[in-house]
């Protein structure tokens, strides 16, 4: 195989934590990095000052950064485009941006869209009208801070085209940030959607009091349920053992930098989903979306999710956590692997 073009001019749209940590990402490995802002002030501040202080304090930028609230200028000359916005807005912000057409597009975000029950890659595929195996995602153990903070971290740059995946592990990769290639786009999309869920139900069981037990059998089924809907779908079932499956999964369950863990903690403590979203500085954690569509598109495919049900019936029914967990304790009792 050809060694794949040299991609040195990246677009990241998108200034929240995870797109500010990975613009610095390949700006450390030496490219050039231009950032799309939906507030000036955000621009202004990553241009004037290499700050993002709103969502990475006391993270200094490299020079390579630069940032811009004008998303024409920002696309212009990009050689590969990142989308770093929330997946459940990735549709509306696609719609009004005009992509280079021969860039490499790449999804940061993690979701399963509401409504159409699409992953990020498909709905990128819809929008900017090209192939789905065109499409790269980058999933994986990678909580924002510890990488901006150049924390050692592997990831997985997943795509059907394997030249593509090559390219951008190529531009990503520098001393602290280890990207592996993959063409399973399936698994590592869900693994990281469903991974958001599962986090919930750790942060409820540190809010109730519960301890490594609960944590680790959490994890485990969890994993169990998010394998058995990727298989169902066509994913590698390799795939949830590696980075985008359980590397994601524990880092995001265990971790206090976890959004979704933490909103999690303040259920578990008795708070309702309107409290725990003050308690975040008024973001609802991606979870609490993605319960709902991951649900539905378990239950269209016939797919047993219990952990999945029970987050969405803690978070949109207002069932208490702790008559949830004795839910799912109570259940008919089965093999491990069926």
């Amino acid at each position: 195989m050809a060694q794949p073009a040299e991609v040195q001019r990246i677009t990241v749209l998108g200034a929240g934590s995870w797109g500010t940590a990975f613009a610095k990402v390949l700006a450390d490995a030496g490219r050039d990095v231009t950032m799309w802002a939906r507030r000036e002030e955000i621009a202004e501040e990553i241009r004037t000052a290499n700050t993002n202080q709103s969502y990475l304090p006391n993270v200094k930028l490299p020079s390579r950064v630069t940032a811009t609230s004008d998303a024409a200028a920002a696309l212009e000359g990009a050689q590969a485009v990142m989308f770093a916005v929330p997946s459940q807005s990735l549709r509306a912000n696609l719609s009004m941006w005009r992509l280079p057409a021969d860039a490499i597009l790449v999804s940061l975000a993690k979701g399963v869209e509401l409504g159409s029950l699409k992953r990020m890659s498909q709905v990128i595929a819809e929008i900017a009208d090209v192939p789905e195996r065109d499409i790269v995602v980058v999933s994986g153990p990678n909580l924002s801070r510890e990488i901006a903070q150049e924390q050692p971290s592997g990831a997985v740059v997943a795509c059907a085209d394997h030249e593509r995946a090559v390219a951008i592990q190529r531009a990503s990769f520098n001393q602290y940030f280890r990207p592996y290639t993959n063409t399973d786009v399936i698994g590592c999309e869900l693994g990281g959607a469903c991974k958001n869920v599962i986090a919930l139900s750790c942060g409820m069981a540190v809010g109730l009091g519960l301890g490594a037990n609960t944590m680790a059998t959490l994890i485990t089924r969890g994993l169990a349920e998010m394998a058995r809907l990727g298989t169902k779908l066509g994913a590698d079932p390799l795939t949830f053992a590696g980075l985008a499956g359980v590397g994601d999964l524990v880092a995001t369950c265990t971790s206090p930098l976890s959004r979704n863990r933490t909103f999690g903690e303040h259920l578990g403590r008795g708070e309702t989903v309107e409290q725990a979203q003050l308690a975040g500085g008024g973001q609802v954690a991606e979870g609490v979306t993605s319960c709902s569509s991951i649900r539905a598109l378990a239950a269209g495919l016939g797919v047993d999710m219990p952990i999945t049900d029970a987050m969405y019936r803690v978070c949109h029914e207002g069932v208490d956590p702790r008559r949830a967990g004795a839910e799912l304790l109570g259940r008919e009792q089965k093999h491990e692997w069926s």
